[in-house]
């Protein structure tokens, strides 16, 4: 059986309509994922979930609190990583927290 996993990344004015492609590979469909802000991703992050998405790993501007919105809104219903930068180069060295506090 496939592994479902998915790489949501976040950056200002991304639509995850748009911005987004699965890679296939034999044993792993990964979805892509940008959204603009932790209340989308947390919405995606559900909706992942809820098509089979058993891992979601969240790119290094997901701060703290962005994080554990997508925890709660997945409810240990697939495993949750993040890649950490505490000053996201692509988020003007800041952390998703301070921009989406």
């Amino acid at each position: 059986m496939k592994l479902k996993a998915a790489f949501v990344f976040v950056a200002p004015a991304s639509d995850p309509e748009k911005h987004r492609t699965v890679v296939e590979t034999p044993a792993l469909d990964l979805a892509v994922v940008g959204v603009k802000d932790y209340q989308e991703a947390a919405r995606i992050a559900k909706k992942l979930v809820e098509d089979g998405t058993v891992a979601i790993e969240l790119c290094g501007g997901f701060g703290h609190d962005g994080v554990a919105a997508v925890k709660k809104a997945v409810g240990g219903r697939a495993a949750v990583g993040v890649v950490r930068f505490d000053n996201h180069p692509g988020l003007e060295f800041k952390s998703g927290d301070e921009i989406f506090a």
